[in-house]
């Protein structure tokens, strides 16, 4: 079948944070060619606290969820506080040679004394192929209160089984390691590990599907939140998330460099840091005009473990002038450096969606137009973001743009009656003052209650 690029279409939230439903689309979501088409932006705008943070939270989340990692407790705060039940729904294309799946992931979890566990979980698929598509059907089905069956539908699961009654014992076994590991059943390694033996059978496309989006969210996902900016802002940390896939290394994560002194690296870890600056330095000095980093060798130094490791820091160096620590430089350049390696992955991979929360922080406004521009009209992957800088506005069209709005129940919507694309942010900010759009996008203040808000606090502190 080949390799297989998957995209994601859609991400619906229920009850998650403040958002009692809501659904974000991507650009391509409705296109119905089977051509995999080019880059796909989506910026989230909105006031704060209108559910801007919850969409990258939310697909972090997923993300740990879709790789059997057991549930993050900390996803408890982000349950609506009046409910008990929270659902995500992710929309996907998986790309294949001369095939296409359209897939649906249906999330359920449930908060039971404290605890947060899935309560069901299915994926649904259309297939496209030799001019055919199928209807969209349920073939994997968990539900934690039903015990039999193992899952539905009945027929997919015996086209799975087959003749061979090891392979429903082992998804029994399966189904109880999920439970006692509180990870999702479809997701989690041993259930993976059955479903991947329906590749010679009737279940063959189903198994790619859950093969291919494990892959996506193992590979190919990244999720940058507030956090990351937190630790550069408080300059503390440079966290570079990155990606490596050559003939020495494959990896992926995000390497964190102490920024107010230098680090004892052992061999594997100098490696990659190496690999990830060559890949920055490819690109960086286009954006801040002279500039490279540099990987300094202070030598040979022996780690706790007594192995050898190397202590080193990074520098920047700029044409002319004596380099200086990374810390120097300022907020932005940082930021910048910190996703510049996934953003080159995004840039020439199909496969990649990077997601970044408040992307804006920190970075020069023009800077920020000319690399989304650059993005939507050349790269191959997807990029989510959020922002407060309206600049993306004037730079990317209109399907490319969703705003948050004070209606929880219908969280996000597109801008309607758009013509053209340089005129996105004159309508937005006519909007939030003037109104005139289905739903409400901004909860308006009043100056003069601030004002006199500010006034009253001012006569307090001078009366304590």
């Amino acid at each position: 079948m080949g390799d297989f690029v998957v995209r994601l279409s859609s991400l619906t939230l229920k009850n998650i944070k403040n958002v009692k439903n809501g659904t974000i689309f991507m650009p391509l979501a409705n296109n119905k060619s089977l051509s995999l088409g080019g880059a796909e932006v989506l910026g989230i705008y909105g006031q704060n606290g209108s559910g801007k943070t919850a969409i990258v939270d939310t697909l972090f989340f997923l993300q740990e969820i879709m790789i059997g990692k057991e549930i993050d407790q900390s996803i408890i705060d982000y349950i609506d506080v009046d409910e008990d039940n929270a659902e995500i729904i992710a929309e996907f294309k998986i790309f294949g040679e001369k095939i296409v799946f359209e897939v649906g992931y249906n999330l359920s979890l449930e908060k039971i004394d404290g605890l947060i566990s899935i309560k069901r979980e299915f994926l649904n698929c259309a297939i496209n192929q030799h001019g055919i598509r199928s209807n969209k059907n349920i073939f994997v089905d968990y539900k934690k209160s039903e015990i039999e069956p193992i899952f539905k539908p009945q027929k997919r699961l015996d086209e799975l089984v087959g003749k061979n009654k090891e392979i429903k014992t082992d998804l029994i076994v399966a189904r109880k390691m999920a439970e006692k590991s509180n990870c999702s059943y479809i997701f989690g390694d041993s259930s993976r590990e059955i479903f991947n033996k329906g590749l010679s059978g009737e279940f063959k496309n189903y198994s790619h599907v859950i093969s291919s989006l494990f892959s996506f969210a193992f590979k190919d996902l990244f999720v940058i939140r507030n956090t990351h900016s937190g630790m550069i802002a408080a300059n503390f940390l440079l966290p570079m998330t990155f990606r490596i896939e050559n003939n020495k290394i494959g990896a992926k994560g995000d390497f964190a460099i102490p920024l107010m002194e230098p680090v004892v690296l052992d061999t594997e870890k100098k490696d990659i840091i190496n690999e990830i600056i060559r890949k920055i330095n490819t690109v960086l000095y286009t954006i801040i005009p002279g500039m490279s980093i540099d990987v300094k060798d202070y030598g040979k130094q022996t780690l706790d473990s007594g192995e050898e490791g190397w202590k080193v820091e990074l520098m920047s160096v700029r044409e002319g002038k004596k380099p200086i620590p990374i810390r120097m430089e300022s907020e932005g350049i940082i930021k910048i450096i910190s996703i510049l390696n996934v953003l080159i992955q995004a840039f020439g991979n199909p496969s990649i969606c990077l997601v970044i929360d408040e992307l804006d922080a920190g970075i020069f406004e023009y800077m920020l137009g000319e690399l989304l521009d650059i993005f939507s009209k050349s790269a191959k992957g997807q990029l989510i973001f959020t922002s407060h800088n309206l600049r993306a506005l004037e730079m990317l069209n209109k399907a490319s743009i969703m705003f948050s709005t004070v209606n929880p129940n219908n969280r996000y919507i597109h801008m309607k009656s758009v013509k053209g694309s340089n005129n996105l942010r004159s309508m937005y900010i006519r909007s939030i003052t003037l109104g005139g759009l289905d739903e409400t996008i901004y909860e308006e203040t009043d100056s003069l209650k601030i004002a006199r808000a500010f006034r009253k606090a001012g006569r307090s502190i001078r009366n304590d």
